[in-house]
């Protein structure tokens, strides 16, 4: 079974256990969303939507939240003395399709647990703590260059009162 989705501006065919890169949408890391603009159920009898499909739905898992990559926009308007430059990075969500759903249904898959960094134990009275090592050392800053003297300034020229 396939569905085809719209989000974010842009339309998505899907099946369970694909890996998208849609654009940002709410949600935290590991919790299930529901995508509710389904536009066609496919299956053994397509079921296309008028504009979207009554009681479906697409349940998706959140897998993390990045930046795309930079896209710069320069324009230059030549002997004009004239140039633009701005940058733009788009903000875009991964999910996993876990499940597509017809009629109302709610989704059977709930959030999945976080997963959790190991926590070293603390060390006993009777063991050492591990060595740490010393901090890197900064590299030495350059020497400042030996300063110019100022050039010698010239008197402002007087001006002179208009003969009248």
């Amino acid at each position: 079974m396939f569905a085809v989705i719209k989000t974010g501006g842009r339309q998505y065919r899907v099946v369970p256990d694909d890996v998208l890169e849609i654009g940002k949408i709410a949600g935290d890391v590991g919790t299930i969303v529901q995508l509710g603009e389904v536009l066609v159920l496919g299956g053994d009898t397509p079921v296309l939507g008028l504009p979207l499909v009554a009681g479906a739905s697409v349940a998706a898992e959140v897998l993390d939240h990045k930046r795309g990559p930079k896209v710069i926009s320069f324009k230059k308007r030549r002997r004009k003395n004239s140039k633009r430059k701005r940058g733009y990075r788009d903000e875009l969500t991964m999910i996993r399709i876990t499940e597509i759903l017809a009629d109302g249904k709610a989704p059977t898959i709930g959030p999945r647990p976080k997963r959790e960094k190991p926590v070293v134990a603390a060390p006993v009275d009777g063991d050492e703590a591990p060595a740490k090592k010393a901090p890197a050392k900064k590299a030495a800053a350059p020497k400042a260059a030996a300063a110019k003297p100022a050039a010698a300034k010239k008197p402002a020229a007087k001006k002179k009162p208009a003969a009248e």
